[in-house]
């Protein structure tokens, strides 16, 4: 299928005439691990490359090792689109895509623990690891009324954080806590979620044409089922096709 770009949404997208893509490789499910030539895999890469393909450019990926190295790439125009969660603190300086893939967010909570309900981690006394500006460290930064929020660099840091300062929740994406869990007889997974992180695509908030183009894109990605593909593809659990 050919697709025609406009020159001037082209030259707004990537004004190098090359693609720079941001990558979180904090974000187990949506980028695996590189090929043994550095070749990116996963959902976001995938999507990268057709993005690319369609608009007739070569690619360069952009590696960061958590989302809030990622979005604050930005800043310094580090990259021309990102994977990553559509969040209104990060909406001031980066235009999302609607979402193209939605991961659950609940917590983990240690064997013999009193909490039962997720409405019962937000008390006075409790204490949750979460990953540092992680799109629901920002959501619970916002809602969380009572309880205490410890942050750690990354998702495996705020799992290391749990562990080592015995703390009384982990907060994290439901995928990866069914891992931890694991690793941890008698925790807990509390029912339901926290919050959904809904992942889109972004370009600096300057870029309107680019920020149309991408709205475009990821309505025609998740109705061609091409997101549906790559998450078949890839074999990524508890993730779902954004409504």
């Amino acid at each position: 299928m050919a697709y025609s770009v406009p020159p001037d949404t082209q030259r707004d997208i990537a004004p190098t005439g090359k693609l720079r893509v941001g990558l979180n490789y904090g974000n187990f499910l949506l980028v695996l691990k590189d090929k043994p030539d550095g070749t990116p895999q996963g959902i976001a890469p995938d999507l990268a490359r057709e993005l690319a393909k369609r608009l007739e450019m070569a690619i360069e990926f952009v590696k960061f090792d958590a989302a809030g190295k990622l979005a604050d790439g930005v800043k310094s125009g580090a990259w021309d689109v990102a994977f990553l969660g559509n969040e209104p603190q990060r909406a001031a300086e980066i235009a999302f895509s609607p979402a193209y893939l939605e991961i659950p967010v609940t917590y983990l909570v240690p064997a013999g623990s009193p909490i039962k309900t997720i409405a019962e981690v937000d008390r006075k006394g409790v204490r949750i690891a979460v990953a540092d500006k992680s799109a629901y460290h920002l959501f619970m930064m916002r809602e969380l009324k009572n309880a205490e929020l410890v942050s750690a660099d990354g998702i495996e840091g705020s799992y290391k954080l749990f562990i080592d300062s015995k703390l009384d929740a982990l907060a994290g994406l439901k995928p990866r806590l069914l891992t931890d869990q694991q690793k941890n007889p008698g925790s807990r997974i509390l029912e339901g979620q926290l919050t959904a992180v809904q992942q889109s695509i972004g370009t600096p908030k300057s870029r309107e044409s680019a920020a149309r183009y991408l709205k475009e894109f990821a309505a025609d990605v998740k109705k061609s089922g091409f997101v549906a593909e790559a998450i078949a593809r890839h074999k990524v659990p508890g993730v779902s096709v954004a409504p």
